[in-house]
């Protein structure tokens, strides 16, 4: 059954061509990730694969539309979807509408167990950004694990 999951819409303080680029290159998303965490993890400009769990995940760009839209897929997980990052200018040109919309193939018990959870997530990552872009510490982060 296809799902449509949507983020909440939030302004993130960079303009969209500066937001866009931080997403575009997969191998940026490798840079985030704690070191413990970056072992199995591969990456190139279109994809990145790791081993979660047991399972194989990848998630790879599927169209880019520049400082506008950028498409993810999968690319070997349990369950199909994409992820398309919403990247619209503002009122102010130095800041970005931002949104995710997440369209996935889950059965019915899969869609009520993880729904929620993934819509949260979604909502966890728009919040970060904007705290982020706005100089302070996202929620739930342990700043020192930028001083290593």
């Amino acid at each position: 059954m296809a799902v449509e999951i949507k983020s909440k819409r939030a302004v993130v303080s960079k303009a969209p061509y500066e937001l866009y680029m931080t997403f575009v290159d997969m191998r940026n998303f490798v840079q985030f990730l704690p070191e413990e965490k970056k072992q199995g993890v591969t990456a190139d400009y279109d994809s990145i694969h790791a081993e979660v769990q047991g399972f194989n995940i990848g998630v790879k760009v599927v169209d880019r539309v520049p400082y506008s839209r950028l498409e993810y897929a999968d690319d070997g997980a349990p369950f199909q979807f994409h992820l398309t990052l919403h990247f619209d200018p503002a009122v102010d040109p130095y800041k970005t509408d931002f949104q995710i919309v997440v369209d996935a193939e889950l059965n019915f018990m899969m869609k009520t167990l993880l729904g929620g959870k993934i819509k949260d997530g979604l909502d966890k990552v728009v919040d970060a950004l904007v705290a982020m872009s706005e100089g302070r510490m996202p929620e739930g982060v342990d700043p020192s694990m930028f001083n290593k």
